[in-house]
């Protein structure tokens, strides 16, 4: 724009500057728009050179876009200059409004410091208005202020011009031009910069979520094709621990399909036994090993891992459980534990855990009265207080019951006569002849023969009477809830079973049996009980004259 024909400015001129300023708003980039901002004030507003200074996160100012000097360009663009020496540079020389000029006679100053600039030759000026080439003249460019506020917003860059193309100090409407270009720049240069953060939003965006789409693919191949069987539940509400999704694994484990498992929680499959088990376990982090039951009625020891699965915003939202077949490890365990506390040829309970059963049904009776009614006082606080059985008054006999909650205290028929006491009787049974056949037919018959009377042995009592092998050629029957004349009865009927004869190698082999027959009862130990019944046995073994002793 020619300054002497500013009072006539072209048409032509304001159509280049509104085009120029309609390039900026519609770069398809920051940099296009950085670029374009510099291009623009050397093709509509006159000057030879143009530089683009934009404020760096940090304060400092970069050398962004330059134009006019392709030498100066290479030199400078992505130089940095201080916040502190542009400070000091918008501080001086003359204000032309927002514009900023400082003169040859005062720019010598700023020679020295950080922000990168260029120099120009030219004769000195002949007259007043002419430019020199040290002026120096400055557009900030300032980011759009609340509407109202009266104040400029924050400084987003500055624009620096040089060498007029007529070679004089702009008058009032290129100062004007410049200054309003330099305010569209800084809504062009605001709205590239919040179209890029958006661009890099929406990039990071589609990163995340094809991230998070990969994710919830790893998850859900890894939760389909899972080897051990996995399930998601719910957390919270009245839905609490609905099973909603379940793999393949899990639903061949307990025969079940998918569709039928989503009317399920864990709860509804658990054993009975095993509700407990389950809930006490916690969500996060609990294991637990318990059965779940099977389509077909059966049930199978699974062992199961809890994690909570959580929601940013509304927290735990559902349990992802992990459900492993341990069956065959129960198996394993129950076989060892069978083994512990059972005989290897018979099967039968050995003397370890007969003696355990007898154990857990007797308690044993306190020193004293005193030190008994002491033990219950300080179990229940209060010295009044009485502890009943059935038929059974806790103060009269001092037995120490605080260790034996619900416990039914055995007791022993009185006298040689049934007077209708039920107790728990004990009878040692003892073979006869049983020497013999191992002598003459090798302990391989002896065994069979050892093996066969456990059966009938096992055969000849109730359901949840114990039959155990002792030792040897020992056996002793526990028979809870019989008098006299039952114990006597069934002892009996067992040397009766016994006496047939028995396949042994080939041959036909029989053995006698003692049988004794004692009572336990509280207060006294598992040992007392079983030396009581042997006695009695060898009592009645001597009883009966040798030659019948084998033939009953």
């Amino acid at each position: 724009m020619e300054t002497e024909s500013e009072p006539y400015v072209r048409l032509a001129s304001l159509r280049q500057l509104h085009q120029v300023m309609a390039d900026m708003n519609t770069a398809r980039s920051l940099a296009d728009t950085l670029q374009t901002v510099a291009e623009g004030v050397v093709t509509a507003l006159g000057y030879e050179l143009a530089c683009v200074n934009l404020v760096r996160p940090d304060g400092d100012l970069v050398v962004a876009a330059f134009v006019g000097n392709p030498a100066a360009e290479a030199l400078i663009t992505g130089r940095v200059g201080s916040r502190e020496s542009w400070e000091r540079r918008l501080g001086m020389g003359e204000h032309w409004g927002d514009l900023v000029f400082i003169p040859h006679t005062e720019g010598w100053v700023l020679d020295d410091d950080d922000v990168p600039q260029w120099y120009t030759d030219g004769p000195a000026p002949r007259f007043e208005d002419e430019w020199h080439p040290a002026d120096r003249l400055f557009a900030p460019m300032y980011a759009p202020a609340p509407k109202g506020s009266g104040t400029c917003g924050e400084l987003i860059g500055v624009l620096s011009v040089d060498r007029p193309r007529n070679g004089r100090r702009p008058g009032a409407w290129g100062r004007e031009a410049l200054q309003m270009y330099a305010f569209q720049a800084a809504i062009a240069i605001s709205n590239a910069r919040l179209r890029a953060n958006m661009q890099r939003a929406l990039v990071r965006l589609e990163r995340e979520q094809q991230a998070l789409r990969a994710s919830e693919e790893s998850f859900r191949q890894a939760f389909e094709y899972a080897p051990s069987g996995m399930a998601i539940a719910e957390m919270g509400g009245d839905q609490h621990g609905r099973i909603l999704r379940t793999n393949d694994a899990l639903c061949r484990l307990l025969g079940r399909p998918a569709s039928a498992m989503r009317r399920y929680s864990f709860s509804d499959l658990v054993h009975p036994e095993d509700i407990g088990t389950l809930l006490r376990t916690s969500a996060e982090g609990g294991r637990a090993e318990l059965r779940l039951g099977r389509r077909d009625g059966t049930y199978i020891w699974v062992s199961l891992r809890n994690s909570v699965v959580a929601d940013a915003a509304d927290g735990p939202r559902f349990l992802l459980t992990h459900v492993e077949d341990i069956e065959e490890r129960k198996r394993r365990e129950l076989q060892l534990a069978h083994r512990a506390s059972h005989d290897s040829l018979t099967g039968l309970p050995n003397s370890a855990e007969l003696r355990s059963r007898l154990s857990a049904r007797l308690c044993q009776r306190a020193s004293s009265p005193h030190t008994a009614v002491e033990s219950v006082d300080a179990a229940y606080g209060h010295p009044d207080f009485d502890v009943v059985g059935p038929g059974f008054d806790f103060r009269q006999s001092a037995e120490p019951y605080g260790a034996y909650d619900h416990h039914v205290h055995t007791i022993a028929p009185e006298g040689s006569h049934d007077d209708g006491t039920k107790g728990l009787a004990v009878l040692f049974c003892d073979l006869d002849g049983f020497k013999s056949i191992n002598d003459r037919f090798g302990h391989n018959a002896g065994d069979a023969v050892l093996i066969e009377v456990a059966r009938r042995l096992s055969n000849g009592v109730r359901d949840g009477d114990t039959v155990a092998r002792l030792g040897g050629d020992e056996f002793v029957i526990l028979a809870d809830g019989l008098g006299r004349a039952d114990a006597q009865d069934l002892a009996v009927r067992l040397r009766n079973e016994i006496i047939q004869p028995i396949r042994a190698e080939g041959r036909a082999v029989r053995v006698g049996a003692s049988f004794g027959i004692g009572w336990a009862h509280c207060g006294m130990t598992a040992d007392e009980v079983l030396k009581s019944a042997d006695e009695r046995m060898y009592v009645e073994k001597r009883s009966r004259p040798k030659q019948h002793r084998r033939a009953g």
